[in-house]
């Protein structure tokens, strides 16, 4: 067998070893975060948020061809396209790093020896199956996202300027530089990552075509890398478009005509400007000018893909983001316009003062028959501005963390060096280097940290580091040792690549300098354009795979090394053997063996059946308000894919101050109605009334919601504010609200039994809890208004309560959703002991689903996270029936909660659910199975906290932060309750422990305060 053969088979090899991997460890159904909304749109071919990826979506709709029609394996189907496309990219790596060491150990010509053969196959295998068993790669590899199919494309267009490169002296070798072209253009239909491959390309380029590369000829190849991207990224993916915009503008405002007009005739102007450019550079022999206008066209080609979004848009599909379905509404989606923009170069600090507003690009929409003004892109002139701002964001919470870590003092504003300190410290440090840790040396938990010494850290992965950092290795806390996310690679991996490193710029600093570009774009240089703020609502590891793919390439290389420099007195293909066992060993096997188990989703279902359990919390036509993405996105997936709970109409309040989103509400989706929203389509376009503040009157009582709809809807200028520049505006003159309850229509409509009929209240009363109005709270005023108790309104339980609207006291708990009912307000009872308890029972033992929590083979953070949501309603259950008094039914669903939730804590979170629930069982006389719980809880308590303390007197400051107070309130009410009930020598334990604790944290106390 020749050499092609072998690299062939065992790079099919590595394919097959990382599709089982990822086949056995795949979620069966749908993930949380954006996965709910991909596979729904997918199926549909419905329109995803900002910028979109519809050749992912096209391609994921295959994928669901083999689930046969069945609903229920739509999800599964879409991962296993996932598991096939990283598979896929292990595959290209093998040949990336088999091609790269070819090149260093024979010469052009050369016959490849079998010693060679052996190295060379040995360092694809390990640096291919080590990429396949990293973290963050696996993670994206067993759902259906886009990071995996991204991965595949990026891993393509490496490995084709390779393949240019072997054959770059043969004729009609660019043909492999169209087909990378063509590649990055569809790669801009599943995410842009791809593109951040261009400079290394560059290199590979000048360097073939250079015999005697140059210093001046480097950076010079650098700079045109650097340009190339930024006119793909710039020139081709947005002012093509943007191009096109004005044209249409221009036509239709200024000639009269039709929509498209000026698109069209944009369109036909390009064709003939390439068509003319390529027959020119062919007649006159300009190659280079032939080879970029044929790789310019062939990337239009493939972004083409993008067609796809304008013409699902004008369907009016269920989920379509933007309604992106004219040109103009097509540019703001693909510059993510409503995600703001970040300073990169110059621009504010957190406590710089906007001194001025700049009127920015006029913003424009489609009118009824020409294009609108919708208004200005605002800009801010500040007193004082900084170089390279990475501290800029206002946010209170941002703020704090700002100066917590960088220990400012209220008056400092940050310098350069300060700038450059949180881009050390945090971004870098943070949000890169943690990640690229976790991969190649190890964890000791998956838990979310901002920043905290015991939560998503890589320390205490590392005995010596442990030891070094974090004091006694023998205290480590049930939240470390009891992770499946505990993994210890011992630095193996990243030696092995600092090896193979090491070794690839000693025998060729040319093929090592493209691997770190490659490296370098696709982690630090997204990290500096990112410039990422503060406590991130998730783990962010996904954007930089990347870099770690040209990481693995080096581990492969650290075989090479190992033969070299190790084994050299052996002979060389008994060093190959050798060094590839023992690379296999120190890399993928013991990454397999310790990551196996923290990737191993194929028994969990949390997030399809909470999606189940938020829906089932609603009455038959219900309206349901959602905030975030996983109480939206799993419900999306739910509804379009398997069709559950098709009446109910969602409604994602992020989304709801957009006049897309409205124009959605009000139209019929699936099996429900059209929301009843009176306002016009003119009252709350873009531009008008996005906000309206409020504006004291004074006015006495509490107003008709109606009447206060109407003032906001009024165009008498009347009734209107006016402002200094001379414009008149809505406003709210009052925050107190009523709606009178129509008694006959509650009780008609089944919002409240008839046997409670005397509960109801003539009126609904309440004070508005923010001072302004946006358009999505107008529309959430025009339903109350109108609805007329025809249909149930809820809030999902994890709603933030200042979107409530002031509501809370009529908002009451049937599960997870929070049901409006108009009940008359009993001042005693607290919002949290408000509760539909009838309902609650009924979907509690008939209705609900929970994930397998109780069997599941591992629970990633958002899963275990919401066992907590899971236990508060098993406690709210309880504690309502035994208000009630049916210790009969408390004593079932507490027998329901054994049966389903697991013994195990994960996390502080986890263990305080289970002390609620052992209060319940106090009540219900089961002190057996209360203490049971208690003395599990305190156990865990002192486990972390032990730790925690040594932590704080090894460092000589406190450690632990809230967990610590936390952590010591719950034993100190632990002692209480116990005593309560008479558990004498438990209650005494427990106060001595709590006792021992609080002596060893209370020294740190004055400090932390």
């Amino acid at each position: 067998m020749n050499y092609s053969k072998i690299n062939n088979l065992t790079g099919w090899l590595c394919f097959l070893i990382a599709a089982v991997t990822y086949i056995l460890t795949l979620e069966p159904s749908v993930s949380f975060w954006d996965c709910g909304e991909f596979i729904a749109s997918a199926l549909k071919m419905q329109v995803v948020h900002q910028p979109g990826a519809p050749l992912f979506l096209m391609i994921q709709r295959f994928f669901s061809l083999f689930a046969m029609g069945d609903v229920n394996k739509i999800a599964y189907f879409m991962n296993v396209g996932s598991a096939i496309a990283s598979a896929a990219t292990i595959l290209f790596l093998f040949w990336t790093i088999t091609a790269l060491a070819k090149k260093v150990l024979v010469k052009e010509n050369e016959e490849v020896s079998q010693s060679n053969l052996i190295s060379i196959m040995g360092a694809g295998i390990v640096g291919a199956l080590a990429y396949t068993f990293s973290d963050s790669f696996w993670f994206s590899a067993v759902e259906s996202e886009v990071y995996a199919l991204s991965s595949l494309f990026t891993a393509i267009v490496f490995w084709g300027i390779l393949k240019w490169e072997a054959h770059a002296d043969e004729p009609r070798a660019d043909r492999w530089l169209l087909f990378i072209a063509y590649i990055m253009g569809l790669s801009i239909g599943i995410h842009l990552l791809n593109l951040l491959t261009i400079p290394a390309i560059a290199f590979v380029y000048y360097f073939k075509k250079t015999k005697n590369p140059t210093t001046a000829g480097i950076i010079k190849a650098g700079i045109v890398g650097i340009l190339i991207l930024a006119v793909v990224q710039y020139g081709i993916i947005q002012y093509v478009v943007s191009f096109g915009a004005y044209f249409d503008l221009f036509f239709v405002n200024t000639l009269g005509m039709g929509f498209g007009t000026g698109v069209l005739v944009f369109a036909i102007l390009l064709i003939a400007a390439f068509v003319w450019g390529i027959r020119y550079s062919i007649k006159h022999e300009k190659k280079i000018l032939n080879l970029s206008l044929l790789s310019a066209l062939l990337i239009l080609f493939g972004y083409s893909s993008f067609s796809m979004i304008i013409i699902r848009a004008k369907a009016n599909p269920n989920l379509n983001n933007s309604a992106p379905d004219n040109v103009f509404s097509f540019l703001g989606y693909l510059n993510r316009e409503q995600y703001g923009d970040r300073p990169l170069l110059f621009g504010p600090n957190y406590n710089s003062q906007a001194v001025n507003s700049v009127e920015g690009k006029t913003l424009y929409r489609k009118g009824a028959e020409k294009y609108e003004v919708a208004g200005k892109k605002s800009d801010y002139e500040y007193d004082r501005i900084t170089p390279f701002p990475r501290m800029y964001s206002d946010d209170a919470g941002h703020v704090a963390y700002y100066k917590d870590m960088m220990g400012f003092s209220d008056d400092h504003f940050p310098s350069l060096i300060d700038n450059i300190g949180f881009l050390l410290s945090y971004q870098t440090g943070q949000m890169y280097m943690r990640y690229f840790l976790w991969n190649f040396v190890g964890r000791q938990n998956d838990d979310q940290g901002q920043g905290s010494l015991y939560e998503g850290q890589w320390l205490s992965g590392i005995k010596p580091i442990d030891a070094l950092h974090l004091g006694s290795q023998k205290n480590l806390p049930p939240s470390i040792t009891e992770s499946n996310a505990y993994n210890r690679f011992f630095f193996l991996p990243l030696i092995m690549g600092l090896l193979g490193a090491i070794w690839h710029f000693k025998r060729n600093q040319k093929d090592a300098g493209i691997v770190a570009l490659l490296f370098f774009f696709t982690g630090m240089a997204i990290v500096l354009y990112l410039n990422q703020k503060p406590m991130e609502p998730r783990e962010r590891d996904y954007a930089y795979v990347g870099s770690f793919y040209a990481f693995a390439i080096w581990i492969g290389f650290g075989v090479l090394a190992l033969r070299e420099w190790v084994f050299k007195k052996l002979t060389p293909a008994t060093g190959g053997i050798l060094a590839t066992v023992i690379g296999l060993f120190a890399a993928p096997v013991l990454m397999a063996a310790q990551g196996w188990d923290d990737h191993d989703r194929s028994t969990k279902m949390v997030a399809h059946d909470i999606a189940v359990d938020y829906m089932q919390s609603c009455a038959p036509n219900a309206i349901l308000f959602t905030y975030g993405d996983n109480d939206t996105y799993p419900l999306w997936y739910a509804q379009e894919v398997e069709n559950i709970r098709p009446d109910i109409r969602l409604v994602n309040l992020s989304l709801f101050d957009t006049d897309w989103y409205i124009n959605g509400m009000k139209r019929k989706m699936n099996e429900s109605e059209p929301l009843p929203i009176s306002m016009n389509e003119s009252q709350y376009v873009q531009g008008v009334r996005d906000v309206m503040y409020y504006q004291n009157a004074d006015i006495a009582g509490n107003i008709e919601l109606k009447n206060i709809l109407e003032l906001l809807l009024s165009e008498n200028s009347e009734d209107k504010l006016p402002l200094n520049d001379g414009r008149k505006v809505n406003f709210i003159p009052t925050k107190n609200f009523k709606i009178t309850v129509d008694k006959e229509a509650v009780i008609k409509n089944g919002v409240v039994a008839a046997a409670d009929s005397a509960k109801i209240a003539p009126a609904m009363e309440w004070t508005f809890n923010k001072n302004y109005v946006t358009k999505g709270t107008l529309a959430m005023f025009d339903i109350l208004v109108h609805n007329n108790w025809k249909r149930p309104i809820y809030f999902a339980s994890t709603v933030p309560s200042e979107q409530y609207n002031g509501l809370d006291k009529y908002l009451y708990n049937e599960g997870l959703a929070l049901h409006l009912m108009p009940l008359k307000v009993d001042t005693a009872v607290s919002r949290n002991e408000l509760i539909n308890t009838p309902v609650l029972y009924n979907n509690v033992m008939n209705k609900f689903v929970w994930g397998n929590v109780k069997h599941a083979k591992y629970l990633d953070p958002q899963s275990s996270d919401d066992i907590s949501i899971f236990t508060n309603v098993f406690n709210n259950t309880i504690s309502g029936l035994l208000k009630e008094g049916k210790k009969a039914d408390a004593e079932k669903v507490v027998n329901r909660y054994f049966e389903v939730m697991p013994e195990k804590f994960y996390g502080m979170r986890s263990m305080m659910g289970a002390y609620f629930m052992a209060e319940n069982l106090y009540q219900l006389d089961d002190n057996k199975r209360a203490n049971a719980l208690i003395e599990k809880s305190a156990d865990y308590i002192m486990k972390e906290l032990t730790y925690l303390a040594d932590v704080s007197e090894s460092k000589g400051r406190f450690v632990g932060g809230q967990n610590v107070q936390l952590g010591l309130s719950f034993l100190n009410s632990m002692a209480r309750t116990t005593a309560e009930n008479k558990q004498t020598k438990l209650s005494k334990e427990l106060t001595d422990k709590f006792n021992l604790l609080e002596a060893r944290f209370s020294p740190f106390f004055p400090a932390q305060q």
